[in-house]
Order: C-alpha cells, then sequence, then structure tokens
C-alpha cells in the first residue's frame, strides 16, 4: 500500500504512545481513521492534535472499547461502518496493550488474565470484527503489534515476564499464520507483525491506570530495583515510593526511541509490504542475538532490556 490517502484506518489504543501517533500520521496524509481506547480523555487529545495537521476532507472517529471484550469490539466494529458509512476497511492496526502479569507462579492471577487478554485478546477480536472488513476492500492489511517480547520471553535474568510475553508470542504466531492464509483466501490482503524494542511510550503509566492506583509495596520496589541493578541502600521508603511513582515517566522519557519515531518505521515499513517490522536498534540487535545463541538467552547471565540497552 503506497499510499494512505483517502484509505480508512482503524487504530486501538488510540490514546497515547505509538496508537496516538498512528492516528496523527495517518491523518496528516489524508487518510481517515478511526481510533479506540479505554479511556477517553487521552483520545479526545489524539483527535484534537491530529485534527491539527489533517487535510480538509480527512473524517476521524473515536470510539471508547475495551479490547479484551469481544462484545465491546463487535461493536465498536459497527459504530465505524455507521459513522463512516462505509463497508470496507483498507488498514487495522491492533495495537492496544498494557504491561503486567509478571509472575506466573507468584503474581496476581486477576492481573496476569487481564494483561493476557488486553494484549492477546484485543488482538483476536480485533481480527475476529475487522479482518472480514478488511476482505471486503480492494487493498487491505493488518498490522499486529507484537514485541521483541515475541521471541524472548524475558527482560533479563531474575525478572518473570510471563503474561506480556505469551501474549506477544501468540501475537506473532496469529500473524505469520495469516501470511499464508491471506495468500491462499485473500491474496489483496496483507499481514505485518510489529515488533518493537525500547520505544517512549505511556504503557507503564496507562498500565497504572488499567490495574488501578494500588500501594506499592515497598519489598516489591526493592527487589524490581535490585533485578536491575539499582542500589537501593541508604533509600527510606518515602523516596522508594517517589521512584516508582515517577517510573512511567521515566520510561517513557528516557527511552532511545519516540513514539513518533517508532511510527515512521511501522508506517514506513506497511508502505514497503514488509511483514515483519523491527522496531528499535534494540529490537535488531537482540533479534541478532536470539537467533545467534538461542540456548543462551535465558541463562543466569542472559541478556537484558530493563535499561533499554542489548
Amino acid at each position: 500500500m503506497k499510499s494512505f490517502e483517502k484509505k480508512l484506518a482503524v487504530v486501538t489504543g488510540g490514546g497515547t504512545g505509538m496508537g496516538r501517533e498512528l492516528v496523527r500520521q495517518l491523518a496528516a496524509e489524508g487518510c481517515h481513521v478511526a481510533a479506540c481506547d479505554v479511556h477517553l480523555d487521552t483520545l479526545e487529545e489524539t483527535i484534537r492534535l491530529a485534527e491539527k495537521d489533517a487535510p480538509s476532507g480527512t473524517r476521524l472517529s473515536m470510539h471508547r472499547c475495551d479490547v479484551a471484550d469481544e462484545g465491546q469490539m463487535l461493536a465498536f466494529r459497527d459504530e465505524v461502518v455507521d459513522h463512516h458509512q462505509i463497508d470496507h476497511v483498507n488498514l487495522v492496526f491492533n495495537n492496544a496493550g498494557v504491561g503486567g502479569g509478571g509472575s506466573f507462579v507468584t503474581g496476581d492471577r486477576a492481573e496476569w488474565d487481564r494483561t493476557f487478554g488486553i494484549c492477546w485478546g484485543g488482538v483476536y477480536n480485533g481480527c475476529r470484527a475487522f479482518v472480514p472488513l478488511l476482505v471486503a476492500s480492494d487493498e487491505g492489511h493488518l498490522i499486529n503489534t507484537s514485541s521483541v517480547n515475541g521471541f524472548w520471553a524475558s527482560l533479563g535474568p531474575g525478572i518473570p515476564h510471563t503474561a506480556y510475553s505469551a501474549a506477544k508470542f501468540a501475537v506473532k504466531g496469529l500473524s505469520e499464520a495469516l501470511l499464508e492464509d491471506f495468500r491462499l483466501n485473500a491474496p489483496h490482503v496483507q499481514v505485518s507483525v510489529v515488533m518493537p524494542g525500547y520505544i517512549g511510550t505511556d504503557i507503564v503509566n496507562n498500565s497504572q491506570r488499567v490495574f488501578g492506583d494500588r500501594e506499592p509495596v515497598i519489598s516489591d520496589i526493592k527487589v524490581g530495583m535490585e533485578r536491575r541493578g539499582i542500589s537501593t541502600a541508604g533509600m527510606d521508603d518515602d523516596t522508594l515510593r517517589a521512584l516508582s511513582a515517577g517510573f512511567g515517566d521515566m520510561f517513557r522519557d528516557h527511552a532511545p526511541m519516540t513514539a513518533a519515531e517508532a511510527t515512521t518505521v511501522i508506517l514506513n515499513g506497511v508502505r514497503a509490504g514488509t511483514w515483519r517490522i523491527l522496531v528499535g536498534d534494540d529490537a535488531h540487535k537482540l533479534d541478532a542475538a536470539v537467533r545467534a545463541d538461542p540456548l543462551s538467552v535465558y541463562g543466569p547471565k542472559g541478556l537484558s532490556l530493563s535499561l533499554g540497552e542489548i
């Protein structure tokens, strides 16, 4: 798909991060966009920003949707068809995601299931709802956001990352399986799987909103920081709480690649018809490291993405 002009794109998780930038950059090229998010306040800001640079006649719509709920996703689809008065879509970006569910053994099951439900269920529900509308188009492209944790199920030694990684592996597997399915049954539809590394998004802050404001456990903060090589010696409880509260902003603001830069890479990959889109130097390095020595990447020394470095 060489041009997005006058096409219709669907973007999930459009309120912040790469979702927001997808809406903005697509709209700036004259692409009509239907965006959803579970938080309408951030989505309203996305639409406001996108309208500034969108050519006259570009249609933008916003919809509240919990992507983990198939009923809500189907309702979102129906709203898109009704609002845009169209029987097809051209681009579907299954982008929504959260972080959580670290340990399968000791973690909270509700958090684990919610994380998996959004990161995998959101993509599955998005495909069930919108793939028929892609097939109904003259030219369609499905873009599913996985992660480097879709080929490496870890954040480094001592940091379980089970729910998110399991979901991202599933997203990668479905996307790759659809390559042949589309080739046989809908050759005018393409699929891409996006594998971002450490990108400056609000995923940490958004995850805190999704899971609610819970008083952080000091011992958990200490363990998490120590596992990341950060000494907590001499830090009192108030200092640890403050560091924990500010981690989401720090994660976003100190990443090696911004959400806008990452989105440009993604859209260039879609234009080029690339089915596997690695985003960020760290993603490329980690991919190479896992392929070179897959047996060692889960060892006691392993690899680490905790500080955005490979």
